[in-house]
């Protein structure tokens, strides 16, 4: 634990947007250590203690209130269970706070499956589930579906979840770039959701955090209309996080607002916390527990590429299709446990945050494309004119001219 005082500064929002009729969106802010899950002036800016502070925005889906009811359980759940298994604990380390962050959303999804399945007109309902809990000087990440998170430091915002989606899928096979994967059709279509399925793999990260870092956790209402970048500059330019909250989503409004948009701003300063470095990683880090069956940090194109080949049989959940109830369950992918234990932190306890293929790693690639294809392209001209010149008669020789005799 870092010496000194880490200072939580944080505000919420979330509005219906301009299509839906209704708002299915729930978040929750939370001090672990005092127990208060409101936005009072005790919470929005507070001294960090010792059983840490949580922050979760949850996207419903399922149509009629299936989704607002999904939404709701799984925040309600999930803050039950860090009071009961965490701060009521004995425990205080690192690993046994990450363990109760996806034992906690894992219980979410059984109590929203089991309700689904008791109240047949909720079959099929679901929600996504982003939660960050802040312990020490190091956030811990519990990911199912697309909601988002992000750091903005020095002016720049990273995402540091991995949305579980089709869409990311493609990306990771190298079959999409992710500027194509932001204005697909299918960008709605995620993987795995709380509540669809029995039981649900969740992918639990980590971020070191330096004084001045911006943790934004936010539902695709937002991700989905406001681009990283601009994320990014409203987070620098305003230093009041509930004008920060109504610009974000103003601005999701003005690009369309089809959807419900959440948004949590949390700003962390400190004695405790040290001063960005340009070598500080920020992305999406794997937290290694052997018994999670955790994402990779990172796939290459051949593994993303059986994954996805295995993963097209199972029916993914589009969120914006959703319109009526299904009369079955809708299935998602089922986890599968680590058969292998997964590396453990360096000595020095670090995680390297792994970022995506390089611009030049791409253009290098579309040059040997483009080359190859050049090439089979001469060879194919080669083999049609030799088979061109075996087949064409030859020109016969002209008949020896008439001579007049003298």
């Amino acid at each position: 634990m870092p010496t000194g005082d880490v200072v939580v500064q944080v505000f919420g929002k979330t509005d219906v947007g301009r299509t839906r009729e209704h708002n299915e969106d729930a978040f929750v802010v939370a001090d672990l250590t005092t127990g208060n899950a409101t936005l009072q002036p005790e919470v929005r800016r507070h001294v960090l203690g010792p059983r840490g502070t949580m922050f979760m925005v949850a996207d419903g889906m399922g149509g009629a209130a299936a989704g607002e009811i999904a939404s709701a359980m799984a925040t309600d759940v999930v803050l039950r269970e860090m009071r009961a298994e965490w701060s009521a604990s004995a425990a205080q380390d690192p690993e046994a706070f990450a363990r109760a962050i996806r034992r906690a959303t894992a219980t979410a999804n059984a109590e929203i499956h089991d309700y689904a399945a008791r109240h047949p007109e909720f079959r099929g309902m679901g929600t996504t589930a982003t939660v960050a809990g802040l312990l020490g000087d190091t956030l811990y990440l519990a990911q199912v579906g697309d909601s988002r998170a992000y750091i903005v430091r020095a002016g720049v915002a990273r995402q540091i979840t991995k949305d579980q989606s089709l869409m990311q899928k493609l990306v990771e096979a190298g079959e999409l770039t992710e500027e194509e994967a932001e204005h697909s059709e299918r960008r709605n279509i995620i993987l795995q959701a709380l509540g669809p399925d029995a039981q649900v793999k969740v992918d639990l990260t980590h971020q070191a955090v330096r004084r001045g870092d911006v943790l934004v956790l936010c539902s695709d209402g937002l991700s989905g209309q406001v681009t990283r970048d601009e994320i990014g500059a409203i987070v620098t330019q305003e230093p009041d996080l509930v004008q920060v909250c109504r610009r974000l989503i103003d601005r999701a409004n003005e690009t369309g607002g089809p959807d419900n948009i959440t948004v949590i701003v949390a700003r962390f300063d400190g004695t405790a916390l040290q001063d960005p470095a340009l070598a500080d990683g920020v992305g999406h880090a794997v937290f290694p527990l052997a018994d999670t069956g955790q994402t990779p940090a990172m796939r290459d194109g051949e593994s993303a590429r059986a994954t996805l080949a295995q993963e097209r049989p199972t029916l993914p959940i589009e969120v914006e299709s959703l319109g009526a109830l299904p009369t079955e369950p809708v299935p998602v992918m089922t986890p599968t446990l680590a058969t292998e234990p997964i590396a453990l932190p360096s000595a020095t306890g670090e995680h390297p945050s792994v970022a995506p293929a390089p611009p030049e790693r791409r253009r290098q690639g579309m040059f040997v494309a483009a080359a190859l294809f050049i090439l089979l392209l001469a060879l194919g001209a080669w083999y049609v004119f030799q088979a061109a010149s075996r087949v064409a008669p030859r020109p016969r020789p002209a008949a020896p001219a008439a001579t007049t005799p003298a």
